[in-house]
């Protein structure tokens, strides 16, 4: 049986940011041009923004350069940061630390991001984009050359009789002159070109944070609209990077959270419990005391920057946005960074629309545009902080007050999941129990990310080797996916004479932090069926 086929100019694979903008400012210079372009976005999520999960706090940058008139279109920008804070805490005391210059929130907004997305992807949408939530990208088409000629959608499903098969079932072949992929941090279809086409710096690899975030109505007393505070300092060790965030946005309510570097070494840190004990602090505990948590989500970022960008471009595509890894690390922002990185996408891809053989090679636009002197400015700010908290923080103020980001060296990263230290030489962390009220468990919180996925399907997070968690990770470092992963996925069941990894599929939030923590490299994160995952609604 023939396999049903689409064709399209151009197809994107992901409804974010810098997917929308690529797709929006392809429309833009094919009206220009007085020209027709067919693009075709997919999207796993049920409906666009359903995954997208950030902060956030936004430079409208990009938007504004996009569309110049997005205030009188609508668009959900409608908290404008009114104040700046940055606290160093200790266990019990917290005091106010200057602002770093990056972190200075002038002329930004807090906002939902995903509330952004959808009204992108509807604006997307009036300019004739095709838009299909619910398909996962499976896989790469290829030609005779190895070029990228489209994507494969499909998933390992079900048999005719509705049974699931560890067998991939292949359902729509979308063919295009031009992919690009824009599925975010960590995209399971990214790694596989990067892999096969050996795009990824090697001397300096991609380095990650997850991020955990909460949604709180809390008391009026207690809510400053456009409020935007950082943290450093406890709960986290001082060998580990990370910090808080909490973002007073509408409604009476606070976006808030903890980023945790994922190259920490102690197998037995629990970054969800980190992010539960932070809230203990007397002066956040104060903050939201008469609060109710209404929002839970968690996400891997990208830390790399500048350095750990892959090449940008491969035969038949290119890459944009998180997927490539622009994140500004000290300005905690990559909204406006992945747009643009999608606009000057589009541009090339445009210009190379007639030459189906042209490699779209971005990456010089991106080196005279704006978006290269930020991210080279901030190249040295994340690796700096491998040496510890104190040392990070006194090298960042050198590298910006003295060096003004022009340093005559680049920093390198290391892979995250070669970090861990055996559990013989770690220590063991005492977590607090959740009270309910102000510190919750894992399960709860799934819960108020609206995960659903459709049961008895086939497990999306497949074991290379299926004895390896117990004969290596457990027996090396004691199951620390039973710990880094935020949403209670992995659970070591049975005695010591029967011990087995048990994986709980149906409460992933597509986070991608085992894909990248476990020390083996023994977990392939694959696309679950289309449509299934998280919602997020106000995050």
């Amino acid at each position: 049986m023939s396999q049903e086929s689409m064709q399209f100019d151009v197809v994107i694979v992901g409804a974010g940011p810098a997917g929308l903008a690529t797709a929006i400012r392809l429309k833009q210079l094919a009206a220009d041009a007085n020209q027709t372009i067919s693009i075709a976005i997919l999207e796993k999520a049920a409906e666009i923004g359903a995954h997208t999960l950030s902060g956030a706090v936004i430079d409208p940058k990009s938007l504004t350069e996009l569309i110049p008139d997005w205030q009188t279109k609508g668009a959900p920008l409608t908290v404008p940061v009114t104040q700046d804070k940055c606290f160093y805490l200790t266990q019990h005391k917290h005091f106010s630390i200057p602002v770093a210059g990056p972190l200075h929130n002038e002329g930004n907004y807090i906002v939902r991001l995903n509330q952004l997305v959808r009204w992108l992807g509807d604006y997307a949408i009036t300019l004739g984009v095709d838009i299909f939530p619910g398909f996962a990208a499976a896989g790469a088409l290829y030609d005779d050359t190895q070029r990228v000629v489209g994507i494969q959608t499909g998933e390992f499903g079900r048999d005719q009789q509705g049974e699931p098969t560890p067998q991939f079932q292949p359902s729509m072949a979308i063919y295009a002159k031009q992919v690009v992929l824009a599925e975010g941090c960590r995209g399971s279809l990214t790694q596989q070109i990067i892999s096969d086409f050996k795009l990824a710096n090697p001397q300096s690899p991609q380095t990650y944070g997850l991020g955990i975030k909460e949604l709180w109505d809390i008391d009026k007393d207690n809510h400053q609209q456009g409020t935007v505070i950082h943290t450093v300092g406890w709960p986290l060790p001082h060998m580990t990077y990370g910090g808080g965030f909490i973002y007073h946005t509408d409604k009476q309510q606070v976006m808030l959270g903890l980023v945790v570097g994922l190259d920490y070494d102690n197998p037995y840190l629990d970054p969800f419990q980190e992010m539960q004990r932070w809230k203990t602090h007397p002066w956040i505990a104060d903050m939201l005391k008469g609060g109710k948590r209404v929002g839970y989500g968690a996400r891997a970022i990208n830390e790399g920057g500048w350095q750990a960008l892959p090449q940008l471009a491969f035969p038949g595509g290119v890459i944009v946005g998180d997927a490539a890894g622009f994140l500004n690390v000290p300005r905690i922002k990559g909204t406006h960074t992945a747009m643009k990185s999608g606009m000057c996408a589009a541009e090339a891809i445009f210009a190379g629309l007639s030459n189906t053989h042209s490699l779209c090679d971005y990456r010089p636009a991106v080196e005279a545009s704006w978006l290269g002197t930020e991210l080279k400015k901030v190249r040295n700010i994340r690796p700096a902080f491998h040496a510890g908290l104190a040392l990070g923080l006194a090298y960042a103020a050198i590298d910006h007050f003295i060096f003004r980001g022009k340093a005559p060296w680049t920093f390198k990263h290391h892979v995250d999941h070669a970090t861990l230290k055996p559990k013989a030489s770690a220590k063991k962390i005492d977590y607090p129990k959740p009270d309910g009220i102000l510190t919750f468990d894992r399960a709860s919180s799934v819960y108020l990310s609206n995960t659903y996925h459709e049961a008895n399907q086939p497990c999306h997070l497949q074991l290379k080797k299926p004895d390896v968690p117990v004969d290596v990770n457990y027996a090396w470092y004691d199951a620390p996916e039973t710990r880094y992963c935020p949403a209670g996925v992995y659970e070591m069941v049975g005695n010591k004479q029967n011990l087995r990894l048990q994986i709980n599929a149906q409460n992933c939030i597509h986070c991608k932090t085992c894909d990248i923590k476990d020390p083996t490299q023994n977990i392939h994160w694959v696309p679950p069926e289309g449509g299934g995952g998280p919602n997020y609604r106000d995050m």
